[in-house]
This record gives structure tokens, C-alpha cells and sequence, in this order.
């Protein structure tokens, strides 16, 4: 098993970690319905991708 020799100190601990920050999600909107999407993905709202419909949404 692994064991480190010497301690970290916290700045070399942390200067690693520097880039563990959490980044928002990228949002686009929806070409048909104008509603926030994640790219690629079809949209929840209204069920179009790429300009056509993929699946039918049921409406409550």
C-alpha cells in the first residue's frame, strides 16, 4: 500500500486541487419552443432536436 513519507503542507494540497471547482452547466435554448435545453440533448418541453420532432411530449 501506498504510504506518503513526508506531509503535504496546504498550500501544494491545495494548489492541486485548484481546478476541482464546480462549473455551471452550458444552457442553450430550444430552436422551436425557446425553452433552456442542454446541448445535444433533446428538448423536455416540447420533444424536437436538430429542427424535427423525436418524441412525442404528453401534456398534462
Amino acid at each position: 500500500m501506498a504510504v506518503p513519507r513526508n506531509r503535504l503542507s496546504n498550500a501544494r494540497k491545495n494548489s492541486r486541487r485548484a481546478h476541482h471547482a464546480k462549473t455551471p452547466k452550458n444552457v442553450i435554448s430550444c430552436t422551436n419552443c425557446q425553452a433552456v435545453r442542454i446541448p445535444h440533448r433533446v428538448c423536455q418541453s416540447c420533444g424536437h432536436y436538430d429542427g424535427r420532432s423525436v418524441i412525442k411530449v404528453v401534456t398534462e
